[in-house]
């Protein structure tokens, strides 16, 4: 018997696939736990133009995650901040902050889980931030760490 999975069945295949399986096993154990459904001619149809929107959906999330390196690439944001004696900065400049500067300065809304930075810095100067734009994307921005 063909089946349309519809989650994930280890050791079988991931969601959405059609597999041969035998009637035992698909009316006794896949089927009646939700886990997959008769891959009847209409049903196929149906899986198959889920996966072609799907793929559209990824294709078209890709282009915007291309444009958006692009804006982003290279860019040089400024951060003012307290500091004390041998440039240490009184607190540190966080993956928070340089998500408010980017999207104050240049209208560029990125979340904070996405601004990679070891850990918060803690010095004045020049540093190189790595920002996830996509999982396979990543552009590299500058931030410029001043004394106020």
């Amino acid at each position: 018997m063909k089946v349309i999975l519809i989650q994930e069945v280890k050791n079988l295949g991931k969601a959405g696939e059609i597999k041969e399986v035998s009637d035992g096993y698909a009316r006794n154990f896949l089927i009646p736990r939700g886990l997959a459904e008769e891959a009847t001619k209409g049903k196929v149809k149906e899986s198959e133009e889920k996966k072609l929107k799907m793929q559209r959906k990824k294709e078209k999330e890709l282009s915007e995650a291309e444009k958006l390196k692009e804006r982003l690439q290279g860019k040089t944001i400024s951060i003012k901040a307290r500091a004390g004696g041998a440039d240490r900065l009184f607190g540190a400049v966080t993956s928070r902050e340089i998500s408010e500067v980017l999207q104050q300065e240049w209208g560029i809304v990125i979340d904070k889980k996405k601004i990679e930075l070891p850990q918060p810095i803690k010095q004045l100067g020049e540093y190189k931030v790595k920002v996830k734009v996509y999982p396979s994307i990543q552009a590299e921005i500058k931030v410029i760490v001043a004394a106020e």
